[in-house]
């Protein structure tokens, strides 16, 4: 009987780690929509623009395979080498912007927020409040508040004597993209103090107790400590940055168009992309050439992340 029972036991034992683990792969099931979406929406595409760059194209139907043709073409040949690069030095332009005019502000502001200060939690509601607007939205908002007109920014500098300050700031080649840089700035200031915020509350408060004790100054603290403490959110802002950088599309489209005027002063490589692929520049071939240029981008893109994903783990284990 005692023999009986001990196999019985087992048996339930059995059953039950059965049933166990048959639930803790049940989990994994609810994975599988957000899988397939992130295949089918994300992947697919990459795959099929990887794909297409590789074929020669007549309008929608793919013909024959060509190899690195299109490339070729986006390179050297007039006006596609002359458009690439154009746009590929206003990617920069604004990613050396965005740096200047997002990130060094915000680091400043999530030093102020994080100090002792009444009010911190309403400040950073109202910075982190422009971001829950549609960038659609914005860009439309900022196309009114900045026509040379009746918008709002030129009407106040005439309202206060400062009308020779007034002028067409999206409709000038000297002025537009610089604009849309701090459009894109404005918009995107309360997710960069947030994420500053948050390295700077990681840093343990006794290390500065520690050096006021030693006698070390502000600005002594903010180069030594303050900085290099905060440099793993420093280095996720700069990556985001970048990649957000060389993928700006939404807000050009909704402030200058797909032309991405005046005079294609404000054209990046992703409008020169959609006025390639979509938008027939080069007739039944655009397929083609698009989807190189897409391929391009995406390894610039990629490529560059991990140079700088390296170069910033360096400086962390230097310090």
């Amino acid at each position: 009987m005692p023999v009986l029972e001990k196999k019985t036991a087992i048996k339930t034992e059995t059953t039950n780690a059965r049933s166990v683990n048959w639930k803790k792969h049940m989990v994994h099931l609810f994975l599988l929509p957000a899988l397939l979406f992130y295949i089918w929406f994300q992947v697919y595409p990459i795959l099929s623009a990887f794909l297409n760059s590789f074929f020669a194209w007549d309008g929608l139907k793919r013909g024959a395979f060509i190899g690195l043709e299109n490339f070729v073409r986006l390179f050297t040949e007039s006006p596609f080498q002359e458009t690439f690069f154009r746009g590929l030095g206003h990617n920069v332009i604004f990613f050396i912007g965005i740096v200047i005019t997002k990130l060094a502000v915000a680091f400043l502001i999530a030093l102020v927020i994080n100090s002792k200060i009444r009010g911190k939690e309403f400040f950073k509601m109202v910075i982190f409040l422009p971001k829950l607007l549609s960038v659609i939205v914005v860009g439309f908002l900022f196309s009114l508040i900045l026509n040379p007109t009746y918008g709002a920014l030129n009407t106040f500098l005439a309202f206060i004597g400062l009308q020779e300050w007034a002028r067409p700031w999206l409709g000038s080649p000297d002025t537009a993209l610089y604009t849309i840089i701090l459009v894109n700035s404005w918009y995107g200031l309360g997710f960069a103090v947030l994420i500053f915020l948050a390295g700077l509350q990681a840093i343990p408060t006794e290390i500065y107790d520690a050096a006021k004790i030693d006698g070390a100054s502000g600005l002594t603290m903010l180069w030594k400590m303050t900085i290099p403490l905060a440099m793993p959110s420093i280095m996720v802002m700069t990556i985001l940055s970048f990649i957000g950088a060389f993928e700006t599309f939404e807000l050009i489209f909704a402030m200058q168009g797909s032309q991405a005027g005046p005079y294609f002063s404000t054209d990046v490589l992703a409008t020169y992309f959609y006025r390639l692929a979509f938008g027939s520049v080069a007739g039944g071939e655009s397929i083609g050439l698009g989807s190189a240029l897409a391929v391009v981008l995406f390894l610039m893109i990629s490529s560059a992340t991990a140079v700088l994903l390296f170069f910033f783990k360096r400086k962390e284990y230097e310090q």
